[in-house]
C-alpha cells in the first residue's frame, strides 16, 4: 500500500508542465526554456578518458569514490575555498547530487529532536528533493518564503523558537534555483550562528557555485570553517552538472565532518548506486581542470548581459546573480506560461511548480522560470518573444 505520507504529494513540476500546455499546440517555432539542461560544451577530452578506462567497466566501482577522484574534489576544494578535507573521511562521490541531498536527510536526519517530531527546513521555492527527503523521514517539512522582501534567501532565523528547536536540518541552496540569488558571508555567518543555537545542521546544495557575474560565491563550510564552527555542522553539495556542462555523467560530491561522512557512506554502502569506475576517472580529471569553467562562465556572463538588455525597464525584472535561471515576475505564471505557449512556441515553467502552497500562500504564483542554457542566438531570440508576448 503507498504509505499514507506520500499521499497528498503535488505531481512533478514537469508531468505538470506537460499536462498544462501539450494539450495545446505551440504557437511558433519551440523554444525550450524550462529545464536547467545546460547544451555548452563539455570538455571534448572526456570521451578520451572514459574511452581509455573503458576496462573499468568490467569492474565493481568502489562505493566511495575511487582514490584519484576523492582525491581530486579535495584538491579542488583547497583550490576554490581553501579547504583542507581528508580524501578518505570526509568526502564522497554521488551518483549525481539529487542522490546525496536525498541520502544526507536519510542519513542524518534523528527519529526525534528534543523529544519531538523533528522538522526539516527548506526555502520556499525549492529542488523539490528537499521536500521528499523530509517526508521520507518521517520530519515535518516547513517551508521558508525566500522572496524578493527576503532577498530570494529564507530567513530562517525569523522563525519561531518552538520550530527551531525541533529542527535537525535545514536545507539551502546558493547560489539558489530558480531565484540565482547569492548567500555571502554575512548571510551563512548567520545561519551558521543559527544551527549552532539550535544544533540543526545545513544542508548546503551549492551545485550552480561556479556560475556567476563578478565575485566568487561564498562556501558554507569555507564560512563554517572561519567561524570555528563544530566541524559536523555542514554538508555542502557540489556536481559536474553545471560547472562542466556534464549532467548525464552523473557526477558529484557530497563533504562534510567525518561522523556525517561515515554516516552517509554506510548507507551508500547498503543503498548506493555508485558512479561506474571510467566515469569516476573521467570525474577526477574534470574536477582537476579549470580552463573549462572559466569558458564556461563566460558565455554565461555574456548570456547575463543579453537578458539584462532585453528586459531593461520591464517593470520588477532583477538580472540574477548567479545561476542560469531568469526569475520573472508575471500577474499569473501558469497563465503566463500558457499564453506563451499558445501564442509563440516558447516554454518555460510556471514559478509555482517549484513551491508548495502555504497559508501565506504560494511564492512562486507570480512568477515564470526561465532556464538560458540554449546556444545563445536561440536563447536570445526566445527572450525577446516572452518580453513582447508578456511585457509589451
Amino acid at each position: 500500500m503507498f504509505p499514507e505520507r506520500f499521499a497528498n504529494l503535488p505531481a512533478y513540476a514537469f508531468p505538470r508542465l506537460r499536462a498544462l500546455l501539450d494539450v495545446h499546440e505551440p504557437g511558433g517555432e519551440v523554444v525550450h526554456m524550462t529545464i536547467g539542461e545546460p547544451k555548452h560544451a563539455f570538455p571534448d577530452w572526456v570521451s578520451d578518458v572514459i574511452a581509455r578506462e573503458a576496462a573499468g567497466f568490467g569492474k565493481y566501482p568502489p562505493n566511495d569514490g575511487s582514490p584519484e577522484l576523492r582525491k581530486s574534489i579535495t584538491d579542488w576544494l583547497g583550490l576554490r575555498y581553501g579547504l583542507d578535507m581528508n580524501p578518505d573521511t570526509q568526502v564522497m562521490a554521488l551518483n549525481g547530487t539529487r542522490e546525496g541531498l536525498y541520502n544526507a536527510a536519510m542519513a542524518l536526519c534523528p527519529e526525534t529532536k528534543n523529544g519531538a517530531k523533528p522538522v526539516i527546513l527548506t526555502p520556499n521555492p525549492f529542488y523539490q528533493v528537499y521536500m521528499i527527503a523530509a517526508i521520507s523521514v518521517g520530519a515535518d517539512p516547513v517551508f521558508v518564503p525566500a522572496t524578493a522582501e527576503t532577498g530570494h534567501l529564507p530567513d530562517y532565523a525569523g522563525l519561531p523558537k518552538d520550530v527551531l528547536d525541533r529542527t535537525a536540518m535545514a536545507y539551502i541552496c546558493s547560489p539558489a534555483n530558480p531565484q540565482g540569488a547569492v548567500a555571502d558571508r554575512a548571510y551563512w555567518e548567520q545561519l551558521i550562528t543559527l544551527a549552532e543555537q539550535h544544533d540543526f545542521r545545513i544542508l548546503a546544495d551549492e551545485c550552480y557555485s561556479e556560475i556567476y557575474r563578478n565575485d566568487p560565491p561564498p562556501g558554507a563550510l569555507q564560512v563554517a570553517r572561519e567561524m570555528g564552527a563544530d566541524p559536523e555542522r555542514v554538508v555542502i553539495f557540489h556536481s559536474l552538472s553545471k560547472r562542466s556542462n556534464l549532467p548525464g555523467l552523473r557526477s558529484g560530491f557530497v563533504a562534510g565532518g567525518p561522523d556525517s561522512l561515515k554516516r552517509i557512506k554506510q548507507l551508500r554502502a547498503y543503498s548506493g548506486a555508485p558512479l561506474p569506475l571510467p566515469l569516476q576517472q573521467a570525474a577526477a580529471t574534470v574536477w582537476a581542470d579549470e580552463a573549462h569553467v572559466q569558458e564556461n562562465r563566460r558565455l554565461y556572463r555574456e548570456k547575463f548581459v543579453i537578458a539584462d538588455e532585453i528586459f531593461a525597464g520591464t517593470p520588477g525584472y532583477a538580472g540574477p546573480e548567479a545561476g542560469f535561471f531568469l526569475w520573472l515576475p508575471v500577474a499569473d505564471g501558469e497563465a503566463a506560461a500558457l499564453k506563451l505557449w499558445r501564442e509563440t512556441g516558447v516554454r518555460v515553467l510556471p514559478g509555482a511548480y517549484l513551491s508548495r502552497d502555504t497559508d501565506a500562500g504560494n511564492p512562486g504564483a507570480g512568477y515564470i522560470r526561465v532556464a538560458m542554457v540554449a546556444p545563445k542566438d536561440e536563447m536570445q531570440r526566445g527572450l525577446i518573444t516572452l518580453r513582447d508576448c508578456l511585457y509589451a
